[in-house]
């Protein structure tokens, strides 16, 4: 049986990638307070501007253009590996997705840019189709057409599946991660500061039912005293090969055995 690694990923791991942090030092939020009503729900719902705003600041964002770095990809050699039954992550850049990570694993906890939805009839939608009509309609509605109304177009307001302040996390999210995290044998936190709540308590939660865990991190973290393993070194060079030396140990001790 192979040893199953649970993993929780934050702005570390896509900073490596080239998007900018949004709590960090340097974080988009630190130095322009202002720009987190891009995702704020209440002024997404209540005015054009602010809805024209957020998704002309969400396509031009490198969060939309980023492309998965090395980090991402070691995920990915991970998951084939047989070894990643959890991959929760607090991005919503959608990288896992595009490095090739599969839905199995990966849980979103604060939604994805990658999928959008009509907020009236749950009517989904890619988010890339949206962007790339975005000059043609500033404030994407949705064209379902309802056959209870005759065939009249829904016209409901679209959103991103981003988790915006004011709104719950995805259905489950966090119980599932608990879950999963709780019966791994090991849990790597890879780039997370652990500020953000419920997200962060993955890491005590899954310390109490005797997980040992890694935190990989170039600051410290409040839970690093939880840590078997503090690795502080550039994530992009230490998760690869964090990762190839799990897969090779794993290889030698089936052979051993």
């Amino acid at each position: 049986m192979s040893k199953k690694i649970a993993i929780l990923t934050g702005a570390g791991i896509s900073t490596s990638a080239g998007i900018p942090d949004f709590r960090g030092p340097d974080g988009v939020w630190t130095k322009h307070p202002e720009q987190m009503n891009v995702y704020d729900i209440d002024a997404f719902l209540a005015n054009k501007e602010d809805r024209e705003y957020s998704w002309r600041w969400q396509k031009e964002s490198p969060v939309w253009n980023a492309q998965p770095g090395t980090a991402h990809k070691a995920l990915v050699k991970l998951e084939q590996a047989g070894m990643l039954t959890l991959l929760a992550t607090q991005n919503f850049d959608a990288l896992h997705e595009k490095a090739g990570n599969s839905d199995n694993v990966i849980v979103n906890l604060h939604g994805t840019i990658g999928t959008s939805h009509c907020m009236k009839c749950h009517a989904k939608y890619d988010t890339a189709d949206i962007m790339a009509n975005l000059d043609d309609e500033p404030d994407p509605h949705c064209h379902r057409k309802l056959p209870y109304s005759g065939n009249m177009p829904c016209n409901g307001l679209i959103k991103t599946d981003v988790v915006y302040f004011g709104e719950a996390l995805p259905d489950g999210a966090i119980e599932k991660s608990y879950r999963l995290a709780t019966q791994a044998d090991e849990l790597w936190v890879i780039g997370s500061t652990l500020e953000v709540m419920p997200a962060a308590s993955i890491v005590p939660v899954a310390a109490q039912a005797g997980v040992p865990i890694t935190i990989m991190n170039m600051g410290r973290t409040q839970y690093d005293r939880l840590a078997d393993r503090l690795i502080r070194d550039d994530i992009a060079v230490a998760l690869p090969r964090l990762v190839d030396e799990t897969i090779a140990e794993e290889r030698n001790s089936q052979m051993a055995s």
